[in-house]
């Protein structure tokens, strides 16, 4: 078939051929009350260049402005390669054939997105990724029932992505499991009151470190609480992070989790983004989605074939590890190809730039009478400031001077703050100006 208008000889075929006069017969059983009795109202027709400067006028409203924002989506330098390599014709498609070995170049770039994660995070063994951060976390839970047997209870701390805990409670909801969450007033979690709440029908804890506030968890006690009891441990971290602080394999994480995002993709309005999940060897068969592998073909050559996919299209339902079947194929390239381009060595100074920074701007705002930085905790790249204003107020300030900071916590964590994060991007005289700004 041509994609191509249709003549109006081709239409009176196409009427003959079913049997009506005309195209209004198509909606008759529509009531006439029903039906629009005059032409759409629209502007009229604007040329090439006038739409484009129409469109042009309207993005520029709403051009955003310096970027402190925080809460999970972060804006990170994006190195031109990252797009150049992503938008490749090989590669530009999110899917994965289901004749998966004809398509070796794919199958590649998953087994070295793979490898690099395993590197990032000290854990033995990926997948080729899941939607996203809340996603990817509470497949890590559902493993953890899966593995210790134990699908009744699971505990996470308050300080974990409120969003996050909101889809587990989505996937456990027909499940019997309780979700019990942690209180954590102070911004992180009291470990003898995490040690309380773990019994031996817990089947994980699950912790975020960095956690939803910024704050540096004690991230090593509670994991080895969780095994205390036989429950296991899941960390959802910061890719960035890994940079300076111990990977989620070296804090003795069975189930390292996280939002992607960071790692070459933009912002853009929320999606879509990278679920990362990573475990030990011996929970390999308990992994969502799929896995690829590293053979060798009939004439001894080097190919990839997906080795693992327990996915239910591929085997019988009540069988399959997980619902999720396909992978975030274009975002999870993306993120290889910024690991590969920045290594260990920018992985390291992306994450010293976040921290001094975050810290100084910390320090700074401290200063200015009206705002409070609470939870006196170290922190990695945010942290929630008060403002004697409220904190739709503070948002707003900053928003006239140019800035966007937040999210706001009161809705979404119950806490009287907003969220500011300084990544590798901002300067310090970008940091200097938001300091005046909210200063007046």
């Amino acid at each position: 078939m041509a994609y191509l208008f249709d003549t109006p000889q081709q239409k009176r075929e196409m009427l003959d051929e079913i049997g009506i006069d005309s195209v209004d017969a198509l909606f008759e059983q529509i009531p006439e009350a029903m039906r629009l009795q005059r032409p759409l109202d629209l502007p009229p027709a604007l040329t090439e260049p006038e739409l484009e400067r129409w469109m042009r006028q309207k993005a520029a409203a709403g051009d955003a402005g310096i970027c402190f924002q925080g809460g999970g989506v972060y804006d990170h330098f994006i190195p031109a390669a990252v797009d150049e390599i992503a938008s490749r014709g090989e590669f530009y498609t999110a899917y994965t054939p289901y004749q998966a070995e004809a398509s070796q170049g794919s199958l590649q770039a998953f087994f070295e997105y793979q490898t690099l994660v395993c590197q990032l995070t000290g854990m033995d063994v990926s997948n080729a990724s899941i939607y996203e951060g809340g996603t990817s976390l509470s497949e890590a839970a559902l493993m953890a029932m899966r593995i210790t047997k134990r699908h009744g209870k699971v505990v996470v701390l308050g300080s974990v992505h409120p969003e996050y805990r909101q889809v587990l409670r989505t996937y456990v909801s027909h499940l019997n499991c309780e979700v019990i969450v942690i209180p954590t007033p102070d911004g992180t979690a009291d470990t003898g009151v995490v040690e309380s709440a773990l019994d031996d029908q817990t089947a994980c804890l699950i912790l975020q470190h960095p956690n939803f506030f910024g704050c540096l968890e004690q991230a090593e006690e509670l994991c080895q609480l969780a095994n205390n009891v036989g429950a296991l441990s899941v960390v959802s971290f910061d890719p960035i992070s890994c940079g300076i602080l111990k990977r989620p394999g070296q804090i003795g994480a069975d189930i390292a989790v996280a939002e992607g995002q960071a790692l070459g993709t933009p912002m853009q309005f929320g999606g879509p983004f990278l679920g990362m999940i990573a475990c030990r060897d011996k929970y390999m068969r308990q992994l969502p989605g799929r896995l690829i592998g590293q053979a060798e073909d009939r004439n001894g050559e080097r190919c990839f074939v997906l080795a693992i996919q327990a996915r239910e299209q591929h085997i019988r339902r009540e069988k399959a590890k997980s619902n999720i079947c396909t992978n975030q194929g274009l975002i999870a390239l993306r993120a290889t190809v910024y690991l590969s381009l920045l290594g260990k060595e920018g992985i390291r100074e992306a994450a010293e730039l976040c921290c001094r920074k975050a810290n100084y701007a910390a320090a700074e705002l401290a200063k200015v009478d009206g705002i409070d930085v609470i939870f006196d905790r170290p922190v990695f790249k945010e942290f929630v400031i008060r403002s004697q204003d409220g904190s739709e107020a503070i948002i707003q300030r900053a928003k006239a001077a140019g800035f966007d900071i937040g999210p706001s916590l009161e809705t979404l964590a119950g806490v009287d703050g907003v969220l500011v994060a300084v990544t590798e991007q901002r300067t310090r005289e970008e940091i200097d100006a938001l300091v005046a700004a909210l200063a007046n």
